[in-house]
């Protein structure tokens, strides 16, 4: 079967991949239609490495992805042959303590898609866990599907916030992941969301919804805008997805006094944190890494209508031109959020 293969830094190809192992009774055997191509595989292409996580053999990249149920286990009773489903990328151990106190995603031997040594699905089939394999609802289509992942974490990100009604909240980031955060914490409660960002591209996506206020980080100091928005309050939440040790140094400035900051992006390097601003305000610090118990509510949210998935798409590619696409998301071009490729499968 065809897969779209990081054979090594730099160097993509579409190839030739051995078939899949026989279906284990709790399996299910998917037909891929749409995988969404990561920032992740985008680093992994460009620098061979994401921190400890380094590629020392080719790797099938794509962990972002709906498709078709072509086959079931024998154990399998809630998906049937012809299911449109999206997957979860990470298997834990249900053994394991993570898994049974509810934090899968921080089990220490889950394995993830497209993460050295781990293969991901950018290729004609895949065999997953039906337990981490969910039905999508007619209304939503194979690119929204393959877009519950991303959604997965910044509502994950929102979780941790614990978002009231009526809550203002900041987010620092408009790249797929900030906008993604920005979505949910609207869904889950925000009366409106301020999104900064120093491309102007990217604020002009986040600018289509409503209730989202974009905030150009070139032309005015972050601190002073949001104060000026908040009659100098500040923030409930700030989700902090760029990075970037920069904003750091003002980002207890934007917080209200009891409020919380939730980190969501990883910076290269370590950071400052000045613990006293954060004592001051007794500003709550949450952290996220990836997501947990969330994709059916991703789903159900996406379904609804509530959330809107479909502006974050910048592009979609054909299984034969995911060279050309990996190129283009490389590339960094400032209009893109999200590109797709579709593997051919209906």
């Amino acid at each position: 079967m065809k897969a779209v293969v990081l054979k090594d830094k730099g160097r993509i190809e579409i190839d030739q991949v051995e078939e899949l192992p026989p279906l284990r009774p709790s399996d299910v055997r998917i037909r891929l239609h749409t995988v969404g191509i990561c920032g992740s595989d985008v680093q992994y292409y460009t620098h061979g490495r994401i921190g400890p996580y380094v590629l020392e053999k080719p790797m099938i990249l794509g962990h972002e992805a709906s498709g078709v149920v072509v086959e079931v286990g024998s154990g399998v009773r809630n998906l049937s042959v012809g299911d449109r489903v999206c997957m979860e990328p990470g298997v834990p151990d249900p053994e394991s303590k993570a898994s049974r106190l509810g934090i899968y995603n921080l089990d220490p031997a889950l394995t993830f898609w497209a993460t050295p040594p781990v293969d991901g699905c950018l290729r004609t089939e895949i065999v997953h866990p039906a337990a981490y394999t969910y039905r999508l609802p007619d209304n939503v289509s194979f690119a929204q599907g393959a877009m519950v992942e991303p959604f997965a974490i910044g509502l994950h990100a929102a979780a941790k916030a614990r978002m009231k009604p009526g809550d203002t909240a900041l987010v620092v980031g408009a790249g797929t992941i900030g906008l993604m955060a920005a979505l949910a914490a609207l869904a889950g409660g925000a009366a409106r969301v301020l999104v900064a960002d120093l491309v102007p591209e990217k604020l002009e996506v986040a600018a289509r919804y409503p209730a989202i206020v974009p905030i150009d980080s070139r032309e005015e100091s972050l601190a002073d805008r949001v104060a000026e928005l908040t009659d100098g309050w500040g923030v409930d939440v700030a989700f902090e997805a760029s990075g970037s040790a920069r904003v750091f140094a003002t980002l207890f400035d934007c917080v209200c006094p009891g409020g919380a900051i939730v980190l969501i992006g990883i910076p290269k390097d370590p950071v400052p944190l000045d613990v006293a601003a954060a004592q001051a305000k007794e500003v709550r610090i949450e952290s996220v890494f990836r997501y947990a118990n969330v994709y059916p509510r991703a789903v159900d949210l996406i379904a609804s209508g509530k959330v809107d998935l479909t502006p974050l798409l910048s592009g979609t590619y054909a299984l034969e031109d995911a060279v050309a696409a990996f190129e283009r998301a490389a590339s960094g071009r400032s209009t893109d959020i999200k590109l797709q490729i579709e593997m051919g499968a209906g």
